[in-house]
């Protein structure tokens, strides 16, 4: 019987949810994902000064006052990561836009371009390249744009099923919705804890899931987040996973059977009916959803606190 990581590869994509290059190395996923938390750690690293340093020149050349160098620094490091941990895998990386900018349709258009622009200077295709931003309204609504601009996205901080039915309807290339941090909230609500097949963040993916699939959605699910092995193994069959080193690790070291929970098929039998979704629908199902609401708000607040923690990082080293 080979290892439930090896068994897992069988079934679904699997992602690393890191930036260390080894460690991506290691478990060879297909993809990869980052975000500002992943660029800072990594970027402290001493293997990775080169990286550091190139964006940091690179900046200082572009001119102009300090936030635009250091806006210009973030990109350029991101992208420069984004690189080397495509010559490792043979699929795509995910690159974030600024967590601020998820109520702002037209600034995440842009930033999400110029990010596509720095690839492609750097003899990367856009194909190879996932788009990240925040699954609000807005960011959706940007999503939509530049999916028709071939630019694909991967709508992250993904709760609630009006996310999921939104996205899916602006032809979104890929979803995460994050399994650990709704599991959070009904600990927090409830005071009790839940095993992998009553976890509400594993019933939240089959969902979505199922929806799609019976529907005939193309939007890739990628489930995120994860707060123990028995939810990666509850989800086994999912599209894709995107999962941090410590748990590829202990994937990787035990040797029991996996079993496929997830397949198109299965999903054809489930009982969810078609919601066409306009801004209006959509506000008053993520209100109804107070699980969905302060996740987000929170996952927004957390990724700009790291951005900024980047920024004061980036700060010090250009002056």
């Amino acid at each position: 019987m080979s290892d439930k990581l090896t068994q897992l590869k069988k079934m679904t994509v699997v992602v690393a949810d890191t930036g260390d290059f080894d460690s991506i190395a290691k478990y060879s996923p297909i993809d990869a994902t980052t975000n500002p938390t992943l660029i800072l750690k990594a970027s402290q690293m001493p293997a990775y000064q080169g990286l550091v340093k190139e964006a940091a020149d690179w900046a200082q050349e572009q001119g102009g006052d300090e936030t635009k160098r250091v806006d210009d620094f973030i990109d350029k490091l991101s992208v420069n990561f984004g690189e080397q941990i495509l010559k490792i895998i043979p699929g795509n990386v995910s690159t974030e836009v600024d967590a601020r900018l998820s109520f702002d349709t037209e600034e995440t258009i842009k930033r999400a371009e110029r990010l596509i622009e720095l690839y492609q200077k750097q003899g990367i295709a856009k194909d190879r390249v996932l788009i990240k931003i925040a699954a609000t309204w807005e960011g959706i609504r940007a999503a939509e744009v530049l999916e028709k601009r071939k630019i694909r996205c991967n709508l992250t901080l993904l709760f609630g099923f009006a996310q999921a039915v939104a996205c899916a309807e602006a032809g979104v290339f890929l979803v995460s919705p994050f399994v650990g941090r709704i599991l959070d909230w009904y600990k927090a609500k409830y005071q009790r804890d839940y095993d992998a097949q009553e976890d509400p963040g594993v019933n939240s993916v089959k969902k979505i899931y199922h929806y799609y699939k019976k529907h005939g959605y193309q939007t890739i699910v990628m489930g995120a987040s994860f707060r123990n092995k028995g939810e990666i193994e509850e989800l086994a069959g999912c599209d894709r996973l995107t999962i941090g080193p410590n748990f590829l690790e202990e994937l990787s070291h035990d040797n029991e059977n996996l079993t496929q929970k997830l397949s198109q098929e299965y999903s054809a039998g489930e009982d969810l009916e078609k919601i066409n979704l306009d801004e209006k629908n959509f506000r008053r199902m993520m209100n109804d959803d107070a699980m969905a609401t302060e996740k987000l708000a929170e996952g927004i607040r957390n990724f700009s606190i790291d951005l900024v923690k980047l920024e004061d990082y980036v700060k010090k080293i250009m002056n």
